[in-house]
């Protein structure tokens, strides 16, 4: 067997793996001759939730249970582990709401039999992913930048393996995304735009991992979104020029687009939100879109159930097909959301740097 069809049957069975994943959690219902409910596999594993699965092993289900920080309406502070909230359970006041406005959350029983939601700074499946990769990630950018270091004075030296990877990875993003995009301010905001590039990539193909500690869709959660679009935002208008500011609220056109009704400064002014609204929208719709007709798919093998052999045979056979050819399509994805991501936000920039010069540094 030869090293490319090992890759190919290895690279096969890892993008099977979701299907596994999912089989896990229906095959009970399907056995039991329940139908099986779609929509609710789907938004579970898109839901965030204050412990993390990590599967069933012996009929037994195995959880790493996360830290509940709330402060009380009373105002006091509550830490405690998940695993007292656990099968509709109570701790000191606090349960998880089974349906209702807040579904799904931690709430606060009042002495009168209400119902609050507490200030909840808990640690989370997402968070508790997003730290994670956080980590991944300061070990891809601390590796190179470590062997650089030891190395600054050999100029013989040449990097090899993840080095000289990251080392063509990062040359490569700088001088066909970086510098077109931004214009000769680059250098200055290169790092912003590569750290972007990397914490999404990381992210992205984590989430595309269907086993601890993969599996969590970071960016397929709109709060995480929004604060890499809010970042992009705070960066395009701190660092904005003043053509940039005179093109918003007095831009080149007939004065009586600005005066007496100012039609063009307001359109100018919404799109300063609009551009990272749109950041924010495109990532976290693309995510969560892929990872929903992947498990769509999946869950056509147990819809099926019941139809008889021959369709459900036939329709396993499909549906293993079509979820090996998603993943492949989300693994591209995951690249270019991040590439798509950063692009955007360095043309941004760009745009906001317009007339504003600074000493050219030779490279």
């Amino acid at each position: 067997m030869t090293y490319r069809t090992a890759m190919a049957l290895l690279a096969a069975v890892l993008l099977t793996l979701p299907l596994r994943a999912a089989a896990a959690d229906t095959a009970g219902s399907a056995a039991a001759g329940e139908e099986v409910d779609v929509k609710a596999i789907v938004l579970e594993h898109l839901s965030d939730s204050y412990w993390w699965h990590i599967g069933t092993f012996g009929g037994r289900d195995v959880s790493i249970y996360l830290p509940v920080i709330v402060r009380s309406s009373a105002g006091g502070w509550h830490c405690f582990s998940s695993r007292h909230l656990a099968d509709g359970a109570s701790w000191e006041g606090f349960s998880i709401a089974a349906d209702g406005e807040y579904e799904g959350k931690v709430v606060e029983t009042l002495p009168d039999g209400s119902t609050v939601r507490p200030f909840d700074l808990s640690v989370t499946k997402t968070v508790a992913a997003l730290l994670l990769n956080s980590v991944i990630l300061l070990l891809v950018i601390l590796v190179p930048a470590g062997w650089y270091r030891r190395h600054r004075d050999d100029v013989r030296a040449h990097p090899k393996g993840f080095t000289a990877f990251m080392e063509m990875a990062i040359e490569g993003l700088q001088d066909d995304l970086i510098k077109p995009c931004v214009g000769e301010n680059w250098k200055r905001f290169s790092p912003y735009l590569l750290t972007v590039f990397f914490f999404i990539l990381v992210c992205n193909l984590m989430s595309l991992i269907p086993f601890f500690p993969g599996g969590v869709n970071v960016t397929g959660n709109i709060a995480v979104t929004f604060v890499l679009a809010l970042a992009s935002f705070l960066v395009i208008n701190i660092f904005g020029g003043r053509a940039y500011w005179k093109d918003i609220f007095w831009p080149d056109v007939p004065a009586w687009l600005k005066v007496p009704v100012p039609f063009m400064p307001v359109i100018e002014f919404i799109g300063i939100f609009t551009k990272p609204f749109a950041l924010m929208i495109r990532l976290f719709a693309n995510m969560v879109g892929g990872h929903a007709a992947i498990l769509c798919l999946v869950c056509v093998v147990f819809v099926t159930a019941g139809m008889g052999a021959v369709m459900n045979a036939s329709m396993t056979v499909v549906s293993v097909l079509f979820t090996i050819f998603m993943n492949c399509v989300e693994v591209l994805v995951a690249f270019l959301q991040a590439y798509v991501f950063t692009m955007l936000s360095g043309v941004f920039i760009g745009l906001a740097q317009e007339g504003k010069t600074e000493k050219k540094v030779e490279n």
